[in-house]
Protein backbone atom coordinates (compact mmCIF):
# COMPACT_ATOMS: atom_id res chain seq x y z
CA UNK A 1 0.00 0.00 0.00
CA UNK A 2 1.43 3.37 -1.04
CA UNK A 3 0.69 6.30 1.21
CA UNK A 4 -0.43 9.54 -0.36
CA UNK A 5 1.60 12.69 0.17
CA UNK A 6 -0.62 14.30 2.83
CA UNK A 7 -0.52 11.03 4.77
CA UNK A 8 3.28 11.18 4.86
CA UNK A 9 3.20 14.43 6.79
CA UNK A 10 0.26 13.40 8.98
CA UNK A 11 2.10 10.27 10.15
CA UNK A 12 5.20 12.19 11.28
CA UNK A 13 5.88 13.28 14.88
CA UNK A 14 5.04 16.87 15.88
CA UNK A 15 8.71 17.92 15.85
CA UNK A 16 9.04 16.83 12.21
CA UNK A 17 5.88 18.73 11.28
CA UNK A 18 7.28 21.86 12.93
CA UNK A 19 10.63 21.55 11.13
CA UNK A 20 8.77 20.97 7.85
CA UNK A 21 6.75 24.16 8.37
CA UNK A 22 9.86 26.16 9.26
CA UNK A 23 11.55 24.99 6.05
CA UNK A 24 8.40 25.79 4.09
CA UNK A 25 8.32 29.34 5.47
CA UNK A 26 12.02 30.16 5.70
CA UNK A 27 13.52 28.16 2.84
CA UNK A 28 16.81 26.22 2.97
CA UNK A 29 18.49 26.25 6.39
CA UNK A 30 21.33 24.55 8.25
CA UNK A 31 20.59 22.33 11.24
CA UNK A 32 21.72 25.09 13.62
CA UNK A 33 19.46 27.63 11.92
CA UNK A 34 16.57 25.15 12.23
CA UNK A 35 17.31 24.76 15.95
CA UNK A 36 17.16 28.54 16.35
CA UNK A 37 14.04 29.03 14.22
CA UNK A 38 12.05 26.11 15.64
CA UNK A 39 13.30 26.51 19.22
CA UNK A 40 13.68 22.75 19.43
CA UNK A 41 16.75 21.22 21.06
CA UNK A 42 19.45 19.97 18.70
CA UNK A 43 18.74 16.28 19.35
CA UNK A 44 15.02 16.68 18.58
CA UNK A 45 15.83 18.65 15.44
CA UNK A 46 18.20 15.90 14.25
CA UNK A 47 15.47 13.31 14.83
CA UNK A 48 12.90 15.43 12.96
CA UNK A 49 15.30 15.89 10.04
CA UNK A 50 16.00 12.16 9.83
CA UNK A 51 12.26 11.40 9.82
CA UNK A 52 11.60 13.98 7.10
CA UNK A 53 14.53 12.78 5.01
CA UNK A 54 13.46 9.14 5.36
CA UNK A 55 9.96 10.13 4.21
CA UNK A 56 11.40 11.90 1.18
CA UNK A 57 9.99 15.30 2.17
CA UNK A 58 13.33 17.10 2.49
CA UNK A 59 16.71 17.04 0.79
CA UNK A 60 20.14 17.46 2.33
CA UNK A 61 22.91 19.25 0.41
CA UNK A 62 26.42 20.42 1.23
CA UNK A 63 26.79 24.09 2.13
CA UNK A 64 28.94 26.05 -0.31
CA UNK A 65 29.96 28.41 2.52
CA UNK A 66 31.12 25.61 4.82
CA UNK A 67 31.45 22.06 3.49
CA UNK A 68 31.13 20.70 7.05
CA UNK A 69 27.53 21.89 7.21
CA UNK A 70 24.47 20.57 5.44
CA UNK A 71 21.64 22.67 4.05
CA UNK A 72 18.14 21.23 4.38
CA UNK A 73 15.32 22.15 2.02
CA UNK A 74 11.98 20.78 0.91
CA UNK A 75 12.11 18.09 -1.79
CA UNK A 76 9.77 18.21 -4.77
CA UNK A 77 7.34 16.03 -2.84
CA UNK A 78 7.67 18.29 0.19
CA UNK A 79 6.95 21.35 -1.95
CA UNK A 80 3.85 19.63 -3.37
CA UNK A 81 2.58 18.99 0.16
CA UNK A 82 3.36 22.57 1.14
CA UNK A 83 1.18 23.76 -1.76
CA UNK A 84 -1.76 21.68 -0.46
CA UNK A 85 -1.27 23.21 3.01
CA UNK A 86 -1.31 26.76 1.61
CA UNK A 87 -4.53 26.11 -0.34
Amino acid sequence: MVRSSPDLLADLPPSAKLVFLVLAQEGPLTQQELVEESRLVSRTTRYALSELEESGLIEKNISFKDARQRIYSLSEEGEAIEQTIDN
